[in-house]
C-alpha cells in the first residue's frame, strides 16, 4: 500500500461528461491505498481462507463483454453484453485462471469487494479518495499523467484502441485485462488507476440532475430500487469514439448487484496493514 497525505483538491471536470460537473474543492484525510487493483491471486487467498462464494457463483451467471462483428448502435449496450452461465472470478474468459494470476479480479459484485476488504482489514475507497489518489498530485490534469491521452504516441494505460465495440487494434497488446503494473505508476506510485478495470467505490451514485451518457459499463438497464454505486477509472473497454472515461474525474453508475467482466476494485485503510496478514498474494 502507499500512504497518501490528505489535502484539498479540485474534484471533477468541466471538459467531458455532465455527471463530472461541477468542479468543486474537496478535502480528504490521509489514508493508505493498494498500489494495484486486487489480483486473482489475492482474491484466491481470500476465498481459500474463508470459503466465500461470490454473487456470480451463487446466481450462476455474470455479464460478459462480447465484441460485435461490425458497427452497431452505440446507444444499445445490450448488443455487446451477455449474461453467461458459469462466468465468475474463477472463470473470467471461459478458460479458468491459467496465466491470469496477476490480472485484476473481475466478476465481483459490490458485496464481494466489501467482503474481501473486511477480511483484509481494509475498506473500499470513497469516490473522493479514489480520485485524489488517481490524480497522483497533478492538479486539474485530464489524465493521471498529464493532459494528453497518448503523449508522443505512448499508450500509458489499458484502454480500447480502434472503433468500439467491433474493432480493437490491440495497439497496447491486450484484448481484455492486463497484468497489474504493466504500465507506469502515477505520481503516488499507484498502478492501473486508469483503464484495465473499473473500480468500485463506497459512494452511492448521485448526479444532482445531470444525466450520465451511455458508457461501456452500462451492462444492464438500472431498475427502480436497485442500489447503484460509483465506479471509477474506466476500463479496457473505454475508447476515444465512445466512453472516454479513462480519466481520474470520470465516474459512472453501476448496479451494486451486477458483476461484470470489466469491474474490479482496490482497497484503502486508515492505518498500516500487517504485511504478514492474509491479504498478501499467494502462489496459485
Amino acid at each position: 500500500m502507499q500512504w497518501i497525505e490528505g489535502g484539498a483538491f479540485a474534484m471533477g471536470s468541466a471538459r467531458f461528461y455532465p455527471e463530472e460537473r461541477p468542479v468543486r474543492v474537496v478535502e480528504v484525510d490521509s489514508f493508505w491505498i493498494d498500489e494495484t487493483p486486487v489480483t486473482n491471486a489475492s482474491f484466491a487467498a481470500f476465498v481459500q481462507a474463508t470459503g466465500y462464494l461470490t454473487a456470480a457463483e451463487r446466481t450462476g451467471s455474470s455479464a460478459v463483454f462480447e465484441k460485435t462483428s461490425g458497427p452497431v448502435d452505440r446507444f444499445d449496450p445490450a448488443l455487446w453484453w451477455r449474461l453467461r452461465e458459469g462466468a465468475c472470478w474463477r472463470n473470467p474468459w471461459a478458460r479458468g485462471l491459467d496465466g491470469l494470476q496477476e490480472h485484476p479480479v473481475v466478476h465481483v459484485a459490490y458485496e464481494d469487494a466489501q467482503a474481501f476488504a473486511a477480511w483484509a482489514g481494509k475498506r473500499l475507497p470513497t469516490e473522493a479518495e479514489w480520485e485524489y489518489a488517481a490524480r497522483g498530485g497533478l492538479a486539474g490534469a485530464d489524465y493521471a499523467w498529464g493532459d494528453q491521452l497518448a503523449p508522443d504516441g505512448l499508450v500509458l494505460a489499458n484502454y480500447w484502441q480502434g472503433e468500439f465495440p467491433h474493432q480493437n487494434t490491440l495497439l497496447d497488446g491486450w484484448e481484455r485485462t492486463s497484468p497489474v503494473r504493466s504500465y507506469p505508476g502515477n505520481g503516488y506510485g499507484l498502478f492501473d488507476m486508469i483503464g484495465n478495470v473499473w473500480e468500485w467505490t463506497s459512494d452511492r451514485w448521485s448526479v444532482g440532475g445531470a444525466a450520465a451518457k451511455p458508457g461501456c459499463c452500462a451492462s444492464a438497464s438500472p431498475r427502480d430500487g436497485v442500489l447503484e454505486k460509483v465506479i471509477k477509472g474506466g476500463s479496457h473497454l473505454c475508447a476515444r469514439n465512445y466512453c472516454q472515461r479513462y480519466r481520474p474525474a470520470a465516474r459512472y453508475a453501476q448496479r451494486a448487484d451486477l458483476p461484470t467482466s470489466h469491474i474490479g476494485f482496490r482497497c484503502v485503510a486508515d492505518r498500516p496493514i500487517d504485511a504478514d496478514s492474509g491479504s498478501t498474494d499467494p502462489v496459485l
